[in-house]
């Protein structure tokens, strides 16, 4: 007789996420010690953020509060839901979603800031008129460098904001879309049919993903000289990895998990282990983020220095 048709699996491998109280009953030393962490870990990150938010509201110009506050508050709020998401796993649809679609705001967020950093829309436009934006960047046309130079005007600022402000929006749309699709029992992020919703709605999320980074990049480039004093190179290599560390990586787990490559450990399913390992990368990862922003808050009170910087806009001061 095969061994294998002996082989009994646990109820609970094939059984939903388990509640959070079934959680706090089944905890070991060594989970009890590992979720007080992480939990410290995602309180004291709040914390900091607030403490941050009170800084931002006493030093910084009120055209630049509410979109640093929006930049700077990814990581503290991608690490509370997650710290949600490891209590009550059977929430980590909502605080996953919850997260998206407050990083597709960032997204935009982060361009409106580089904006506000050389002093808004019209000063934009008229120090750097007579130059042009390069739009052979990443993620979709790094490698077409025949791509030809586009002239900043108005009509060209503003494809750049709606490329990104598309996925703010369009995001937070299709997330609505996709609870009400879940609670008729149309939405599993595990049916991967050509006629489940979620095959057609996730991809389609990355691709409004790559097409709202692509105008980010494009106003980097432009304006990564100007702002260095700013330290916009880092808070740009800090947006980056948010991006990777939250979004990448969550799908990856995602996939990992409804493959089976993670085993079942009662009382998560394979799937729910997933999650909460998820949960715990994402804590333990993005509350660094936290604490550097916090450390080098100084910068971003500071006044743009344009009369100093040589590209793009000096040729305009003269």
């Amino acid at each position: 007789m095969n061994n294998a048709s002996n082989r009994t699996i646990d109820p609970s491998c094939e059984d939903e996420p388990p509640l959070a109280m079934d959680i706090i009953v089944n905890l070991d030393i060594f989970n009890i010690a590992l979720y007080s962490i992480l939990t410290f870990m995602a309180a004291v990150s709040l914390l900091v953020f607030i403490e941050e938010c009170i800084y931002i509201y006493r030093k910084v110009p009120p055209n630049k509060k509410s979109v640093i506050i929006w930049v700077n508050g990814a990581a503290p709020v991608i690490g509370t839901m997650s710290c949600l998401g490891m209590w009550i796993p059977r929430a980590t649809m909502f605080t996953d979603m919850t997260s998206a679609c407050y990083f597709a705001i960032v997204v935009f967020k982060f361009l409106i800031l580089m904006l506000e950093e050389v002093g808004g829309d019209e000063v934009f436009l008229k120090r750097g008129g007579k130059h042009k934006l390069k739009i052979s960047t990443g993620p979709c046309c790094c490698c077409c460098l025949c791509l030809p130079h586009v002239s900043i005007t108005r009509h060209s600022l503003l494809l750049l904001k709606l490329g990104s402000f598309q996925f703010a929006l369009l995001k937070v749309v299709l997330t609505i879309l996709s609870i009400v699709l879940w609670t008729n029992g149309n939405f599993d992020l595990a049916d991967m049919k050509i006629t489940g919703s979620a095959i057609w709605i996730n991809p389609f999320v990355g691709i409004l993903t790559i097409i709202a980074l692509w105008p980010v990049a494009i106003l980097f480039m432009h304006l990564k000289t100007t702002l260095r004093t700013l330290k916009i190179v880092p808070k740009y290599a800090m947006y980056q990895l948010v991006l990777i560390l939250s979004q990448l990586q969550t799908a990856i787990i995602n996939i990992l998990a409804q493959a089976g490559t993670i085993a079942c450990t009662p009382p998560f399913s394979a799937k729910a282990r997933g999650y909460s390992e998820q949960s715990f990368i994402h804590i333990i990862r993005i509350s660094p983020f936290v604490f550097i922003c916090s450390i080098n808050k100084e910068s971003i009170h500071a006044p743009t220095p344009f009369i100093s910087l040589l590209h793009p806009f000096s040729s305009s001061l003269q």
